[in-house]
């Protein structure tokens, strides 16, 4: 038992262990944001978050002999298939299922079938009209040749596709793309696509919003280089280590994310560190050189589009960046997009040994197999980023290695220029929030800090684990480590017009939407614990667009546009019960961590308007979308009325905290009288239900958590215990489903759910199936936050803020 929190190991809490099922590299912000999908560090190509790749490849060479220890050097090669970005063709075509299974073989009769010409979409320039739920295409292509590289799919579609060749299941693809992007299919060409005629068949479905797809295949170009032995994987809050052995030598590569919520300059300072520490492991002396490189991929957001580059100097730092040629900042939104104004920046101290070159990756590599160096070179610019893929390289002689260990340093940065547009005024990123400070000022200083900040590291992700471990128990520490940096860089910290703080967060793979309530909502936990200035930053835009008079409903806005645009809400539909009492219930956390009230007294007029609404509209909400909205519709939501109830309560707390206690009574006793009316609404005997009066229902009802972490005593505690015992019972292998009408969950609402236990090892049993999901989820991504609780397969969305709310434990010991 702990002294401090009286949490109990299980016996079983040793064989808790870490598998992410993807490992930050690089975290700057939702643009700069690149991850190791998998378990091995040159498994394959470094990617976006998105999925697209976005290449930082790395090289070992010991004794003249080469050995690939970062990414799977890759670039694209022939079009086989050509889509109709690129060439207009005709296909078959069906919107209702066809009869026979067959459909996707070459001596299929399509006869009957409709002909149409890609795209198939409802959207305006699409060339076949689509607006069905369904697609069936059968494209017969004829080939003279069949290149031997890898298979990829090159497509767009809304929702999603399964394509087939000559009969052959080839993939599956899940979400809107609106982009061409390049599926592997984990297939090389020639094994499924021969010479002569060849189908091309696939289905796909549209659920919302316009439809659209279109498909053609390429050849990808692998550059083939033996791999060093990935011996360990080791994540913490804010780096990543990988260590590799070849050739008698072991190869340690760090990649450090300084994101301390203590320093708010450095955690927005764009640059990052990826460092390395080579020895010999044999007794012997090896002469070893190290190469690495960064792809133009990381300044575009298709491989179509022209880069330029040059070199610079930074004090004592080297530096190379590579920028579009068309710079329109600010000129892209959406989801499923990536940066493509200003200029990514791989800088590294001027040493003898250490040279640099621009060009395509295929000279890089080859010139450092052959020479164990880079040097410069002019090579053709602007250039297509698909045209031999223009790379950043570096190499590093690092001489005669022996036992003593010898380590080296890149950074790696991205300067957005401007970071936001905010209501029509473009915004600096915080960092620059005078102005005056250059991207080659800020590498130089990050170089400056790297020792000192390296330590400041270390030393907080050994006191976060602590601090977790105490909290939670080891499941639960390790739960801790994986979001940290994933909640972290959803988010952009900007200078407000005013000069303060806004941090704005990215709805990552779900909308776009930017500054969303019901995402900041399950990502507060985090903030709160460690510096609610960020918190604040994520509520205040919501609450000025409020006061401005841009935004004249009683209730709180759902978003502030799609990022980076924060010119108002984008969002088809309001949550008016669900954001208000968001807004309240985080403005009453804030108070209590700050000790003071007097955040909500800057905005009490507007906090006063909401809780009137939720004491009018919230208590048996009507149908009413809320944060579970991908859940759909439902009126007389439970669990929607917690919030309403808590938000109400939330703003007599604030009341007290500023003094007036009348009000604070007022509206305790409206609360707690709604909750003993809520009781008998929800009541199913053993549990309370999913909507009012609807037995044999049930939901978790996570937002009661905040009854126990601000101390309102506003329902009874019997009513979070029965709740805790009986989702002990629908417990599935990953989790607890959300509710009775799906198996799906969301991990952030399991740990607030198990937060509401009293006993330690009612709350590890909850948890410990997310643990699970994260290392043994087929889905080898950045952690999905909604996934199936009975294969552990996630369900949608992923690399979002919303694992902030994993703290909520560390948050109960903080405010206790």
């Amino acid at each position: 038992m702990n002294a401090l929190t009286g949490f109990t190991q299980p016996k079983s809490a040793h064989k808790a262990a870490l598998n992410p099922p993807a490992t930050p590299l690089l975290t700057i912000d939702p643009y700069t944001s690149i991850w190791s999908f998998g378990d091995q560090l040159n498994g394959d190509a470094t990617r976006h978050w998105t999925g697209q790749p976005q290449q930082l490849n790395g090289l070992i060479r010991v004794d003249g002999r080469t050995f690939r220890f970062m990414g799977n050097p890759s670039f694209t090669g022939e079009t086989i298939v050509p889509s109709a970005q690129r060439q207009t063709y005709q296909a078959r075509y069906l919107t209702n299922k066809p009869a026979s299974d067959s459909w996707t073989t070459l001596d299929f009769d399509d006869s009957q079938w409709n002909v149409g010409e890609g795209t198939f979409g409802s959207r305006n320039g699409d060339h076949t009209p689509w607006s069905t739920p369904d697609i069936y295409v059968r494209r017969i292509v004829t080939l003279d040749r069949v290149p031997d590289g890898p298979l990829l799919v090159d497509a767009i579609q809304n929702d999603n596709y399964e394509l087939f060749i000559n009969g052959e299941r080839m993939t599956k693809v899940s979400g809107v793309s609106a982009n061409y992007r390049l599926t592997p299919t984990n297939r090389k060409a020639s094994d499924v696509l021969r010479k002569g005629q060849n189908v091309i068949a696939f289905h796909s479905q549209n659920m919302s919003g316009p439809g659209f797809v279109d498909l053609g295949l390429v050849e990808e170009r692998v550059l083939n280089y033996k791999p060093a032995t990935q011996t360990g994987r080791r994540m913490t809050a804010t780096q990543s280590e990988y260590t590799f052995v070849a050739a008698g030598v072991e190869l340690t590569v760090t990649f450090m994310a300084p994101l301390l919520m203590t320093n708010l300059d450095v955690l927005s300072r764009p640059v990052q560190y990826v460092s390395y520490r080579v020895r010999s492991t044999d007794g012997k002396t090896h002469d070893v050189q190290l190469y690495s490189d960064a792809s133009a991929e990381l300044a575009v957001n298709s491989p179509d589009q022209l880069v330029t580059w040059r070199r610079g100097r930074a004090g004592r730092l080297d530096y190379m960046r590579v920028g579009t040629a068309e710079q329109k900042v600010l000129g892209r939104k959406g989801d499923d997009v990536r940066i493509d104004w200003g200029h990514l920046y791989i800088a590294s101290p001027i040493e003898p040994g250490t040279s640099r070159r621009i060009g395509s990756l295929a000279s890089a590599l080859n010139q450092f197999e052959r020479e164990g160096r880079v040097t410069d070179l002019h090579e053709r610019m602007p250039r297509l980023v698909s045209d031999s893929l223009p790379v950043l390289a570096t190499s590093m002689e690092l001489g005669t290695i022996g036992n003593k260990a010898v380590e080296r340093h890149l950074l790696v940065g991205y300067d957005d220029i401007k970071s936001i547009e905010y209501f029509g005024q473009p915004l600096n990123a915080w960092w620059r929030r005078y102005g005056n400070m250059s991207m080659e000022r800020a590498l130089e200083d990050a170089d400056a800090d790297y020792a000192k900040v390296k330590i400041q590291c270390d030393t907080f992700d050994k006191q976060l684990y602590t601090d977790a471990l105490k909290a939670g128990g080891t499941t639960y520490a390790e739960l801790c480590v994986l979001g940290y940096r994933q909640a972290i860089a959803a988010h952009k910290l900007v200078a407000g017009p005013n000069g303060e703080a806004f941090f704005f967060s990215k709805e990552n793979f779900s909308n776009g939407s930017i500054g969303t309530v019901d995402v900041t909502y399950p990502s507060a936990p985090l903030f709160l614990l460690y510096n609610p200035l960020l918190l604040k930053g994520m509520m205040e835009p919501i609450f000025q667009y409020s006061e401005s008079g841009k935004w004249n409903k009683p209730f709180a806005a759902h978003d502030v546009g799609t990022y980076p645009l924060a010119n108002g809400q984008t969002y088809g539909e309001d949550m008016p019960v669900e954001e208000c009492g968001n807004m309240l219930i985080l403005t009453a956390a804030i108070a209590a961590v700050e000790g003071n009230a007097n955040y909500a007294k800057q905005h009490w007029v507007t906090l006063t308007t909401w809780t009137d609404y939720l004491i009018k509209e919230g208590f048996d909400p009507a149908n009413q979308l809320c944060t579970d909205d991908f859940a759909g519709h439902i009126a007389r939501n439970a669990n929607l009325s917690v919030k309403a109830i808590m938000g109400i309560a939330s703003y007599g707390y604030l009341a007290g905290r500023l003094g007036d206690k009348l009000r604070e009574k007022e509206y305790i006793d409206i609360a707690r009288d709604l909750a003993r009316k809520w009781m008998k609404l929800a009541d199913d005997g053993d549990h309370y239900t999913l909507t009012f009066e609807n037995k044999g229902t049930w939901s978790q009802k996570y937002n009661l958590v905040w009854d126990k972490l601000l101390k309102l005593e506003i329902f009874p505690k019997e009513v979070a215990q029965k709740e805790i015992a009986y989702y002990l019972t629908k417990q599935q292998p990953f989790g607890l489903p959300l509710d009775s009408r799906k198996t799906y969950t969301k991990s952030d609402w399991i740990i607030w759910t198990a937060t509401l236990a009293d006993r330690p090892a009612d709350f590890n049993a909850l948890i410990a199936p997310v643990l699970r999901f994260a290392n043994e989820s087929p889905d080898r991504i950045p952690l999905s936050d909604w996934h199936e609780t009975t294969d552990g397969k996630h369900v949608g969305f992923r690399a979002r803020s919303v694992v902030g709310g994993y703290y909520i434990k560390m948050l109960e010991q903080k405010l206790k």
